[in-house]
């Protein structure tokens, strides 16, 4: 290990013997390649549990925001088969009433639609066409713009959004109302993720993966603990991938994919055009947000610490897991934890992510590194 990231790794370990989680990974990159990885603790608190692996997957929980869904929109944006500021009601039916009409894609990505951030419609819906009604005819919380919530609902929308803006395969010979297999979020998002790596990122994991996937939480609705198995329970209730939830991967995945954002960045269109992303990127104007288009940015509060460039993107999954892009540093870390194992009530992570990243941008910054 690096000496530079000693004190990094160190905070890892005391987090684990404190409770905190029991297994991690991390990542910290620039676009030429890894600087450091780690893997920490055991895959739950049991002492016979095998230990974490650099291989090891995680549920990355709402990092599909901007992995999956965010990255998908900016294609869309790109191939001309979306537009920003089409009104939402454009391309979803169910999307009807004189207090949303103005809303936007690009309040979606913004969390302004005036959408609550979140309800349980597992407990009574499944599949996309119960979701979309039941969101679309749900009043909505404040006027669009006025504020950002974050919303969990508005980005399911925008997966239903994706399968209906991709164009149909050739060969598909479905009855009118169908929708064609390669048009689902899974399969889009599928086919992009081979174009920057080849280690485990997918929406439902084989069953051959659970053997190194870290458990989520004892479900109480489900009745079991949750291992390869998507933790978020309305992306369940949606068979396994939603919008806003629903990816599975390891590190290293998720590093290839940050260093396909700051190549993209630098000028290489492999997420997307590099003009797009860099509009993605920018902070809107919605009044107290810290929000981008999909991503969130850097504030002192945020859970990047207090020493990454102002100008850094990033974001946070519910099961424990982060990626931040700085990318005026040309840097990335990812940290990816199972903080909700067994129970969601944990939130001791909420103290440990800024320490360690600002470990991390400490060791950086050693003399001579």
């Amino acid at each position: 290990m690096p000496e530079q990231f000693a004190a990094a790794a160190a905070l890892l370990r005391e987090a684990i013997a404190g409770g905190a989680f029991p297994a991690a990974t991390v990542e910290v990159g620039r676009a030429n390649g890894p600087l450091w990885r780690d893997a920490t603790g055991r895959l739950t608190y049991d002492p016979d549990s095998p230990p974490v692996e650099p291989g090891t997957i995680f549920d990355l929980a709402s990092l599909t925001k901007v992995i999956a869904t965010t990255t998908l929109a900016m294609r869309a944006v790109d191939e001309g088969c979306l537009r920003l500021d089409d009104p939402v009601k454009l391309w979803l039916r169910e999307w009807r009433g004189a207090d949303r009409d103005t809303v936007t894609i690009r309040d979606l990505l913004a969390h302004s639609s005036g959408l609550t951030a979140y309800l349980p419609f597992f407990r009574d819906y499944t599949g996309r066409f119960e979701f979309e009604h039941a969101i679309g005819s749900l009043p909505l919380e404040y006027e669009p713009r006025s504020r950002s919530i974050y919303s969990d609902l508005g980005f399911m929308l925008l997966g239903f959004i994706l399968e209906n803006a991709h164009p149909p395969g050739p060969a598909f010979k479905g009855a009118p109302g169908t929708l064609d297999p390669s048009r689902r979020l899974a399969t889009q998002f599928h086919r992009l993720a081979s174009y920057f790596t080849a280690e485990p990122l997918r929406f439902t994991p084989p069953r051959a993966w659970r053997v190194r996937t870290a458990p989520t939480e004892v479900d109480e609705w489900r009745g079991r603990l949750l291992v390869g198995e998507v933790h978020d329970e309305n992306t369940w209730a949606l068979g396994g991938a939603g919008g806003h939830a629903g990816l599975f991967a390891t590190a290293a995945a998720v590093g290839a994919f940050a260093r396909a954002v700051l190549r993209t960045i630098s000028g290489e269109p492999i997420v997307a055009s590099p003009d797009t992303l860099r509009m993605f990127m920018c902070k809107t104007d919605v009044p107290g947000s810290s929000r981008a288009l999909g991503w969130d940015t850097m504030l002192p509060t945020s859970s990047c610490g207090t020493k990454l460039s102002p100008s850094s993107i990033g974001h946070t999954g519910f099961t424990g897991t982060s990626l931040w892009i700085d990318w005026e540093r040309d840097l990335y870390v990812v940290f990816l934890t199972n903080r909700v194992y067994p129970t969601r009530a944990n939130e001791a992570i909420r103290k440990v992510r800024p320490r360690l990243h600002d470990a991390i941008i400490a060791g950086l910054e050693t003399p001579g590194f």
